[in-house]
């Protein structure tokens, strides 16, 4: 077996592809179900402290874990041979794994593209790192949040549609 054998190197893309993913998730889920329900319960002096510091440190590696995450997986697709037959969701092909994974990822790319272009530019003016009024800042605010939650929901059945891929087919 050659060192950088194509086994390896798929290998090497489904490692990455998961990492991630896991960092992505994990950063998703953490904004969600704990970040912004406990700000509520923050003192207003202490606030700064996450929206000056915390917040954009943690939307910087989750906006890049989004893009690595899509970027590993397309590379992973077209290693394996089915990127096509998964952007087709199988239906070119009558392949049910594919039609799963492409499931996953049609998902994927709708939550990636939420991230950069609906999530990190609203929260660029929640955050102040973009100055706006304040009555635009609420309507980011609101927005960012609805745009995350609807990711959040939808990386469970992402989550399913990709690990069903890999193991009931």
């Amino acid at each position: 077996m050659e060192y950088f054998d194509n086994a390896w190197l798929t290998f090497l893309f489904r490692w990455l592809h998961v990492l991630s993913g896991v960092m992505w998730i994990g950063l998703l889920w953490y904004f969600n179900f704990v970040q912004t329900p406990s700000m509520a319960k923050i003192a207003d002096e202490h606030k700064p402290a996450v929206t000056k510091h915390i917040a954009p440190e943690a939307l910087f590696w989750f906006r890049w874990a989004a893009l690595a995450t899509v970027i590993t997986g397309l590379i992973l697709a077209q290693m394996n041979g089915y990127l096509g037959g998964a952007l087709a969701l199988g239906l070119a092909d009558g392949v049910a794994k594919n039609a799963a994974i492409g499931f996953g990822m049609w998902l994927g790319l709708f939550m990636a593209a939420n991230v950069w272009f609906i999530i990190w530019p609203n929260q660029q003016k929640v955050l102040g790192m973009v100055e706006v009024a304040a009555d635009e800042k609420a309507k980011a605010a609101r927005t960012a949040a609805l745009a995350s939650r609807t990711n959040t929901m939808l990386s469970i059945p992402m989550l399913y549609a990709m690990v069903s891929a890999q193991n009931l087919y």
